[in-house]
């Protein structure tokens, strides 16, 4: 991603930034985190872990909710705090879950939790997907690598509501077999018999079974029709920027085709500029954006 320091933002833009990030809130500090207790970690991958939390105010965790497609911040106490997809269903009461690759300081740090540990948790931030406006049309999800975490929630919340949409497709792709997430999640997939689900990995490996190839090969072997269907993906920046090529040769419009943005969150309330691409901020307009929305945006991704 290109320096965000191209754009100036001004005073107007701060509070105009400000306004719009407040609009809708409860009053209250924005900054304050809403403490949390791990409840369970699964190791996903060698380098992912999946914590679900439980929020220590229990009408907290009776009233939380959010968007499929929407984030939070989460924090370690004393270190830091990075946002991260919000990767629960949206209609689960018990727990929140964020899927986490360690990287930097924050994702070490919480890779280093246990069960019963306290974490800091804002959100939920940002869009989702319009899931609701989607309804009657076929989902067609390609998704790679820790991708696969901006998008559960919204498979999770189409499949819940599998009658509303003409059709779900899948298509998953990772480096190596071990490198898939969400392995528990694939397996009750395979077994459906009202969707669509294609796998695969980029070279052939001993006992694998599935396609072979890089995801945006594969999905102009599978030729999905963009008649009636919204096309959404996440993964690896240069599987997305191949996937929209693909689409686009496929036939599908700007307007049909969907994706999130990951660039890099600090506030994540519209206030400090730390995400703004041209007059947007990832945090409070995205992270879901069209890709019509997407053009109109300067080229600093």
């Amino acid at each position: 991603m290109a320096d965000s320091g191209k754009t100036c933002l001004t005073l107007d833009d701060v509070v105009a930034g400000a306004s719009t990030a407040r609009a809708g809130k409860k009053a209250g500090n924005s900054y304050l985190p809403e403490v949390a207790t791990v409840i369970e970690i699964i190791e996903e991958t060698p380098t992912i872990k999946t914590f679900r939390l439980r929020f220590d105010d229990p009408e907290v965790q009776k009233n939380f909710s959010f968007m499929p497609g929407q984030v939070g911040q989460l924090g370690i106490f004393g270190v830091g705090e990075s946002t991260f997809a919000i990767s629960s269903k949206p209609s689960e009461k018990e727990y929140i879950q964020f899927s986490v690759m360690k990287a930097g300081e924050v994702t070490k740090a919480l890779h280093n939790l246990s069960v019963g540990d306290k974490v800091g948790v804002r959100g939920p931030m940002g869009n989702g997907f319009p899931v609701d406006e989607w309804k009657g049309k076929h989902i067609l999800y390609v998704l790679g690598g820790i991708g696969s975490a901006a998008l559960k929630a919204t498979i999770e919340y189409t499949l819940e509501h599998r009658a509303d949409y003409t059709g779900i497709s899948i298509l998953y792709g990772a480096t190596h077999p071990t490198n898939f997430t969400y392995w528990y999640d694939v397996e009750e997939w395979q077994k459906r018999d009202d969707i669509e689900l294609v796998l695969t990995i980029d070279r052939e490996c001993d006992g694998w079974q599935c396609d072979v190839g890089m995801v945006p090969t594969v999905l102009e072997r599978m030729a999905p029709k963009p008649e009636n269907t919204i096309a959404i993906t996440c993964g690896p920046p240069i599987m997305i920027k191949f996937a929209l090529i693909s689409f686009e040769n496929l036939g599908f419009t700007p307007e049909q085709t969907y994706t999130t943005l990951e660039k890099r969150m600090k506030c994540g309330i519209g206030i400090c500029g730390r995400c703004n691409v041209g007059p947007k901020y990832v945090c409070v307009d995205g992270p879901v954006f069209s890709l019509a929305e997407l053009k109109e945006l300067p080229d600093e991704l």
